[in-house]
């Protein structure tokens, strides 16, 4: 921008740098001009310069180096003199409308979708599709991609179903070398407990764990970890129950790996005089029912109803719903406790997928206000995913006799970590309540419910559950993958319940290290087995 006077001062000339734009140019009578006149000039040229400098600068950035006219910066600065910006927020709207006006109809299977964008704008610039066939496209594009992602997910969920279910070649190989050994090693055949113990095995002044378990690796997790978490080792009894083909390696893991000062019994369930057939009639029918088995035991992706509605968390309930451990005596073997063990007062049922991490001992003190069960409930806590179990996650409530006998909103509670009063468990009809609707759900084909032993014993259990500190048993390990490792530390007992369990390959790393640090890794059965390598 320059400014010129003429020698003579009868004219001003103001031009652009380039000398291509004249924007004034004021020519003065020299008879004429006085001072008033030229400061009053001086003053229009200071007010109007920086208006210039800005317009001129806004167009240097905006890159318009060949607009060289007034009519081309009217062109470009003109609508955002006036306030008014370009169009594309109204063109987004344009194409929002468009695309919803789209109908599924119109997206139909013969259309010939890209297989990406890239082709996408080739297409564009070959075909010079109209604003709704573009739509019409790039929704196709859309459904497509969707379905593809949800296939996968299911899939997925599939692969982790049928890895959760089978057994890990490590832990069978720990199994068949445990077993052949107590074939063929008189000392991994001695008593359990030895002798001089045997009457401790009823002595009420010790605390009794009982854990039931065809896993021998998560078996000792689980009693090292409450040994060595213990601050009286030397009081603590384990009752491990075991199924008939896992009894022998069980007892010669346990037998060749004491875990002093603890006392160890290990006795299949082919050792109780009580579990009868006459007393036991209910689990028979579950385990030889045609229809049980071919619902837990069939064709898991034809029984799910995979359709376009499911999710992948309902897919994933169904799956976990189908798992064959639901029809093992093992697991309902639970219910039985007060008979199985008719000199115990009080005692801790552990599944085994949990870790101890605090002295349990204190749980013999908590007052269960002559309730039978205490249990931590599960509807209310931070994770609302995991804690916020009520009787309708369980239940088919458009069943008449659930609708009519239970409350959809009533709390529900974990097993995996529970306080029996068996005096007082015994002074109640629980057992025959469970077998009384575990018939129920027989004849009615399975439509009560769906997921395992806790439904029928939250029915069995309801007015005989006292609520327990919520960090004495942390839940969600082995399908929470954002579990809270703050919170998991301050635990009194870890619960890898679902899939994910840490002796499996799906695991989740980050949390497998509390649950492995209690493995021995430098046994010779286990190093053999390659465990978790």
């Amino acid at each position: 921008m320059q400014l010129h006077f003429s020698p003579s001062m009868r004219s001003v000339t103001i031009s652009s740098s380039n000398g291509f734009i004249d924007l004034m140019k004021i020519k003065v009578a020299a008879r004429h001009i006085s001072y008033r006149t030229l400061f009053h000039t001086f003053l229009i040229l200071a007010f109007l310069l920086p208006f210039v400098f800005i317009l001129t600068a806004l167009v240097t950035l905006e890159g318009v180096n060949k607009c060289s006219s007034f009519d081309c910066l009217g062109r470009r600065l003109g609508p955002k003199l006036l306030g008014r910006g370009d169009d594309s927020g109204k063109l987004v709207k344009d194409f929002y409308k468009i695309l919803n006006q789209v109908n599924p109809e119109e997206v139909s299977h013969e259309l010939q979708i890209p297989d990406n964008f890239t082709q996408l704008v080739s297409e564009m610039k070959s075909n010079k599709y109209s604003a709704k066939d573009f739509a019409i496209i790039l929704k196709g594009m859309m459904e497509r991609s969707e379905r593809e992602i949800r296939e996968s997910k299911l899939q997925e969920l599939m692969n982790k179903h049928f890895a959760a279910s089978s057994v890990p070649k490590g832990i069978h190989c720990l199994s068949l070398r445990l077993t052949d050994e107590y074939s063929s090693n008189a000392h991994a055949r001695r008593q359990l407990p030895s002798p001089e113990f045997l009457p401790v095995l009823s002595d009420n002044s010790y605390y009794h764990f009982i854990l039931s378990t065809d896993n021998i690796l998560a078996a000792a997790v689980v009693v090292t970890s409450a040994v060595q978490s213990s601050l009286t080792p030397e009081k603590i009894v384990f009752h491990v129950i075991t199924d008939k083909k896992t009894y022998a390696g069980m007892h010669s893991w346990f037998a060749l790996n004491p875990i002093s000062p603890a006392i160890i019994e290990v006795k299949g369930v082919h050792q109780f005089d009580w579990l009868t057939r006459d007393n036991v009639p209910v689990l028979e029918a579950v385990e030889n029912h045609n229809g049980i088995r071919n619902y837990y035991h069939g064709n898991h992706i034809s029984g799910t109803n995979v359709g376009d509605t499911v999710t992948p968390r309902s897919f994933a309930s169904k799956l976990q719903a189908r798992s064959p451990k639901y029809i093992s005596l093992l697991n309902h073997l639970r219910i039985y406790l007060p008979e199985l063990f008719p000199n115990l007062e009080k005692v801790v049922f552990l599944d085994d997928d949990v870790v101890i991490q605090r002295d349990l001992s204190p749980l013999w003190e908590v007052d269960l206000g002559g309730k039978v069960n205490g249990a931590v409930e599960t509807c209310k806590g931070e994770d609302s995913w995991v804690m916020s179990k009520r009787f309708r996650n369980y239940f088919n409530f458009s069943h008449p006799l659930v609708a009519k006998s239970l409350d959809p909103n009533e709390c529900a509670w974990a097993y995996g970590m529970n306080v029996f009063d068996l005096r007082a468990w015994r002074l109640t009809d629980i057992r025959e309540t469970y077998h009384s609707w575990l018939k129920e759900n027989l004849r009615s084909n399975l439509t009560l419910w769906k997921l395992g032993t806790l439904p029928p014993a939250l029915i069995a259990f309801r007015g005989h559950v006292q609520g327990i500190d919520p960090t004495w048993h942390m839940l969600g390990l082995g399908y929470q993958k954002k579990t809270n490792i703050e919170s998991v530390k301050k635990a009194a007992v870890i619960h890898y319940n679902g899939q994910s369990k840490p002796w499996l390959q799906i695991g989740y790393e980050h949390l497998r290290p509390f649950w492995s640090k209690y493995v021995n890794y430098s046994n010779e059965f286990v190093k053999n087995c390659h465990i978790l390598e």
